[in-house]
């Protein structure tokens, strides 16, 4: 049986397995590689189950262990063409290890069919990953968007469960002690998902058959938890907690803990 594990979700770092207990893959590695190693033992997982690593995109709390994590593990990267030519331009994959582009066509991985889909995001090459396991369902990571956009929604219809970004308070945002333009970017058609327009989109999936969502990527500055599941509780007021959908907050980094999906 796969399973959603939330190694790392914050604006910090982010890292998630999907998988069993033999073979999976890795959706980003923006921890170092000793705390992916550790998180991944609190889960009762060894390094060997880590059959890829797909990477969203470039930014440093995606990728920070990304290098010395590929150079241990040697399994292949995944991503974008261009995500992929920045990082190998940058340094970021050692030499020998496998780097497969996975824009136009689906990859076997980790007892796992994955798919990307592009996002609006500050970073080339920025995409989400839906992932068809061995039994049969769907999960989605879909976090670093500024916009919904009909790609977007497309790939994650059907899907089981998604990690959704809820990344900011408008009101947190505005008033806070980022400067203008740090606030103009997030907030922009580049930047991130606000609570609202996550709920927005939780509301649609749920209609739309998806019945575990775990709200990720909050900012510790922007955001609280009780802020992202109020808007959320709100955005799907028509809906009943429990029997049409399950709700969670990714942690910002794991004590153990899996979504069953």
């Amino acid at each position: 049986m796969a399973k959603f594990y939330p190694l790392f979700s914050s604006s910090s770092a982010n890292a998630s397995y999907i998988g069993g207990r033999n073979a999976g893959v890795l959706v980003d590695a923006g921890a170092s590689c000793k705390k992916i190693l550790e998180a991944l033992s609190c889960n009762g997982l060894q390094p060997q189950c880590i059959q890829g690593i797909c990477i969203t995109h470039t930014h440093s709390d995606h990728i920070k262990g990304l290098r010395v994590l590929a150079g241990k593990l040697r399994v292949p990267v995944y991503g974008s063409q261009k995500t992929l030519e920045t990082l190998t331009q940058a340094g970021h994959i050692p030499a020998g290890v496998d780097v497969i582009p996975i824009d136009t066509r689906a990859i076997a991985c980790g007892d796992c069919e994955i798919t990307a889909f592009p996002t609006m995001h500050d970073a080339p090459g920025s995409c989400g990953y839906r992932i068809h396991t061995a039994d049969d369902k769907f999960c989605a990571v879909c976090t670093d968007l500024g916009v919904v956009t009909p790609e977007v929604m497309q790939a994650l219809e059907g899907c089981d469960m998604v990690l959704l970004e809820s990344n900011y308070d408008p009101a947190m945002l505005q008033n806070g002690p980022y400067p203008p333009e740090l606030k103009r970017r997030i907030a922009s058609e580049f930047g991130h998902l606000s609570n609202h327009e996550s709920a927005w989109l939780a509301a649609q999936l749920v209609q739309r058959g998806t019945t575990r969502l775990l709200l990720g990527h909050l900012s510790p500055h922007n955001n609280t938890p009780e802020k992202a599941s109020e808007a959320a509780f709100q955005g799907l007021q028509d809906f009943t907690h429990g029997m049409d959908y399950l709700l969670g907050i990714a942690p910002v980094e794991t004590q153990g803990g899996a979504v069953i999906f």
